[in-house]
């Protein structure tokens, strides 16, 4: 797997967004299929919650984007990875130390860029602007 996404990313492609055509397109090119870990279950099952509480989605929108998730896990678009948590720990400690007081980064966009380079992904695609300067601070090709 060449690619990591993160919930920002995950989240356009399964509910309606403005980003969900060019998120919706990247992924009908892709060649390898994209990490699917735990920590993306949790926070890309709980941001679609947050939209029907949001009122952005309707229970209805919230069902259907769940049963997709679990298409595209049964098609290989999405593949189940453990996380390596010892390995993302000391990666995210990394990270902090050199870029978390000039860039201002949240413990979430350490642990997904952290993921992203443990997993040896070499793109990040990603809408959360602060973590895309992280990413390509860490290395990482950033997608859009």
């Amino acid at each position: 797997m060449t690619a990591y996404a993160d919930t920002s990313f995950l989240a356009r492609a399964y509910t309606p967004d403005a980003d969900s055509p060019r998120v919706l397109a990247w992924l009908q090119r892709a060649r390898e299929p994209l990490p699917f870990t735990p920590l993306h279950r949790l926070e890309l099952r709980n941001a679609i919650r947050l939209r029907v509480f949001r009122g952005e989605i309707t229970p209805e929108q919230r069902r259907l984007a769940f049963a997709e998730i679990e298409s595209d896990l049964a098609d290989s678009i999405l593949v189940h990875v453990a996380i390596p948590w010892t390995d993302t720990f000391r990666e995210c400690e990394t990270l902090a130390s050199t870029h978390a007081e000039t860039i201002g980064v949240r413990s979430i966009d350490l642990l997904h860029v952290a993921l992203a380079l443990v997993l040896n992904t070499v793109e990040f695609l990603t809408l959360d602007a602060r973590q895309a300067v992280l990413a390509k601070a860490a290395g990482l090709k950033v997608w859009p």
